[in-house]
């Protein structure tokens, strides 16, 4: 929590300037974020070998085959739902950009408030996956699906209700960054199509959380791959049919409902006892 708190005032002293402070724009914010996570990467890399710390880290500790692929099992797996995530981010994007700057606009909008909205789910995942792993350690595999679901289903009630604010009052999120009135009535549109659907954005990302917990991600990766084949498919469909803006934010409401349905149906049916 404080290095991100020191990485947005750096970041914000460093792009905008203060006093003595140049402003250095985009280079200013990269730098701000660069100081602040290696800053703190070095402090626990002291902590950690110092007297203080419980778990002592040896530098000197041979490598060991079976802990990488143990790693990897779950680390590989869940690197290719973070890139299916960009993927899908980067191909909206440019899909969008085929019906005008102010649909762009109107999306980045959009997708400002999401990136926001992904830290409250992953609280909420990050306290399921050891609490699964633990429940599973100990044989209590109705207990560890009871910790996922009860989990998800209050981040897609939080992050739901957020998504139904800014439906119903964009002008909460959208009058922060624009005037223009087309980029503002994209947004709006953007939020009336895709806010109802946040919830189950958030369902699915924190059954993903979950399933890290219990080694089992084969289902949410199927869900983000069938998520970004969707959009991308529907999207180059619009661009080669006169499709509009509109029925874009469509395709992206869709992929979301079916990342969530999908990964819930895929955890549900999937067996965490072996």
């Amino acid at each position: 929590l404080i290095t991100c708190l020191v990485q947005v005032v750096l970041s914000a002293l460093l792009g905008l300037g203060f006093g003595p402070v140049p402003r250095l724009g985009m280079m200013g914010i990269a730098a701000g974020l660069w100081i602040a996570f290696t800053g703190t990467a070095i402090y626990f890399l002291w902590f950690l070998r110092s007297d203080n710390s419980t778990l002592r880290l040896s530098l000197n500790s041979p490598l060991s085959k079976e802990l990488f692929v143990d790693i990897l099992k779950v680390g590989g797996m869940s690197s290719i739902s973070s890139v299916l995530t960009v993927a899908t981010i980067l191909v909206v994007t440019r899909l969008i950009a085929n019906f005008g700057p102010e649909a762009l606009a109107g999306y980045g909008i959009g997708t400002r408030l999401e990136f926001l909205l992904v830290p409250i789910t992953f609280s909420f995942g990050v306290a399921c996956l050891p609490m699964v792993g633990m429940a599973l350690g100990a044989k209590l595999v109705t207990r560890a699906k009871q910790v996922a679901w009860t989990g998800a289903v209050m981040s897609a009630a939080l992050v739901g209700s957020i998504g139904w604010v800014v439906m119903v009052w964009p002008g909460l999120w959208a009058n922060l960054f624009s005037s223009d009135p087309l980029v503002l009535a994209s947004a709006s549109q953007y939020f009336l199509t895709v806010g109802p659907c946040y919830g189950f954005f958030a369902l699915g990302l924190c059954l993903y959380f979950a399933s890290q917990g219990a080694g089992k991600l084969g289902g949410p990766i199927l869900a983000g791959t069938f998520r970004l084949v969707l959009v991308a498919s529907g999207g180059v469909w619009l661009s080669h049919h006169n499709g509009t803006a509109d029925q874009m934010f469509m395709v992206i409401a869709a992929g979301m409902v079916s990342y969530g349905v999908l990964t819930a149906l895929t955890v549900w049916k999937t067996n965490w006892a072996r």
